[in-house]
Formats: C-alpha cells, structure tokens, sequence
C-alpha cells in the first residue's frame, strides 16, 4: 500500500515510524517548512516529522500551504493509495483528500465523536475524564466527523499529566494505525459513522485558557494543572508577576482564601475555592523550571501571600 503521511509534531513521529517498520510504501511525508526560532529569527528548526523521514530515508514535502496547485500536482503524481494525517495542523480541502485512491485517514487522540477538535490530549485531563483512548477514522469535509475504522480505549491515570498522556496515546495510535490500515486494505473493516448527537469539543488551547482560577474548585485546579503540564503550562500570579504550575498537583482537604499561600518549603500548598492544591515545580516568567525549594528560597514567597 502506497501511503502519503501529512504530519508535524513528536506526537506524528511513531505513527510515521510503524508505517514504514511494517513495511507500508511511504512515499512522501508533508510538514510545514522550518520554523525560525531565537532572538534574530535566523535560526530555522524543522518539525520533528521531518527529522524522523529522513531518517528513514522518506522523502520530504514542506508546502508553506496545502491548497497550492504545485503541491497538489506533487501529490497526484505519487498516486497513493491512502493518505495518512497525523497532527498536521492545516484543515485539507476536498480536492487534496480525494487525490489518493482511497481517500485519507487520521489518527485522533480520543474516543470519537467525544472531544473532536485541535487539543484532545488536554481536555481529556482539563474536564475530569477517566477514559479516553485514539480512534482512527476517515477524513472528510468537516471537524473530525468521518467514519470510524477503529478505536482503542484507554483509561487515563489520576496522576498523569497531559504531556505523558500524549505521549502514551501517540504509541497506541501508531499501532492501531497500522493495524486498521493493513485489516482496511484486505476489506476486512467497515467504517461506522459517527454519532454526531454525542459529540463533544476540544478547542484550540488559549492563554486564557491556561489561566488559573483560584475561586474554582480544587480538583478543577488540579486538572488544569496537569492537563497543560508540560506545554503550555497553567499560570497564576504573584506579586504581579506570572508564573507557572506544575505537578503532578495533590488535592489537599485544607482550608484557606482562594489563592492564599498555605505551606511553602518544599512543597507549595495554595487554596482554592474548596480544598487546595500542592505542586511540587514551578517556572517564573522569563526563567526554566524547577522545584519548588528552589524558589521559595530564592524569591521568599511566605505563607499568607495570595496568587492572582
């Protein structure tokens, strides 16, 4: 089977790997071009999909958009059988997901139709699930709404943050891939549609979402915190200045005015609207992360102090 893979972060990269490990014909990968990055901008870094396929000595397409005539003439000539987007972060129109034999399949980190949208991964965490899983569906014209080929669930650990849960998730969907994939082409799966009355959203993470509110509930708290540990990392402020939380975070039943420092040594212990949360790291705006000692002995944050 002929396949062309559309992908761009670390997540893209196993699926990228099992493809052409169980000898799947990978004839192109697309990632958008190298990114600038640094104070001067004269730095190019390339995405990670990008390093993985010429590793594997799979030839690289980086359209600055997928609509131009030029690429989508690129991607007739390959005449693939299916088209493969993992996290490629564009929205393909009709034309390009029709290009290859049997259209396009994607590989999305929840059990569809919940959570259909940009960040999956986190909203998992950030609305208190306990089990999410990777479905591998068909692409068609609108936000993950295609046929299901096949789903894997998984029951997500109270403890673990959204980073390792993508990380996990992006392993199962490599081997489902392929496993959906090679079942697909010998016709022995058969797409079932989507239960759209069911469906639920993952919209695109912003800083207001990231945002921590002191007069929600501690377990809310804690959930966000985790959910966005380690990218892009839930932040509050102290003393006007911004800094951000991570864990993974503990629930405490202790009593306090939201926002209210209550222990700070090596851990830090901030109360919420019911409860409070301990986090044992935390990054101050402009500097890397690190433990919480460290800091309270640098800067003196003292019980009493309220975050913002």
């Amino acid at each position: 089977m002929r396949v062309v893979f559309f992908g761009t972060p670390e997540f893209a990269v196993p699926s990228l790997r099992a493809l052409v490990g169980e000898g799947f014909d990978v004839v192109a990968a697309v990632t958008p071009p190298d990114r600038p990055q640094g104070r001067s901008r004269s730095q190019l870094v390339p995405p990670p999909v990008k390093l993985a396929a010429e590793a594997e000595g799979v030839p690289v397409l980086q359209p600055a958009r997928p609509t131009d005539a030029g690429f989508l003439d690129r991607i007739r000539e390959l005449a693939a059988d299916v088209g493969v987007v993992v996290a490629y972060g564009h929205i393909l129109k009709p034309e390009l997901l029709q290009l290859p034999r049997r259209g396009m399949v994607n590989v999305h980190p929840s059990l569809l139709p919940e959570l259909r949208g940009a960040a999956p991964v986190e909203w998992a965490i950030l609305t208190g699930l306990e089990k999410t899983g990777v479905s591998i569906m068909q692409l068609d014209e609108g936000l993950d709404s295609g046929p299901i080929l096949l789903q894997i669930p998984h029951r997500i650990d109270p403890d673990q943050t959204g980073g390792e849960l993508s990380a996990h998730l992006a392993e199962v969907g490599a081997q489902a891939l392929v496993e959906a994939l090679a079942l697909w082409e010998r016709d022995a799966l058969r797409p079932v549609p989507q239960d759209a009355a069911r469906a639920t959203y993952a919209p695109k993470l912003t800083r207001e979402t990231a945002h921590i509110r002191w007069s929600e509930p501690a377990d809310r708290v804690a959930c966000l915190i985790r959910g966005l540990d380690p990218k892009p990392g839930a932040w509050t402020q102290l003393d006007g200045q911004e800094i951000k939380l991570f864990g993974p975070p503990r629930r405490v039943e202790q009593r306090g005015s939201p926002g209210e420092v209550l222990k700070a040594d090596s851990r830090l212990l901030i109360a919420a609207a019911s409860g409070a949360v301990e986090v044992e790291e935390v990054q101050p705006a402009g500097k890397a992360r690190l433990r919480v000692a460290d800091w309270v002995r640098g800067r003196g944050v003292k019980v009493g102090q309220r975050f913002a």
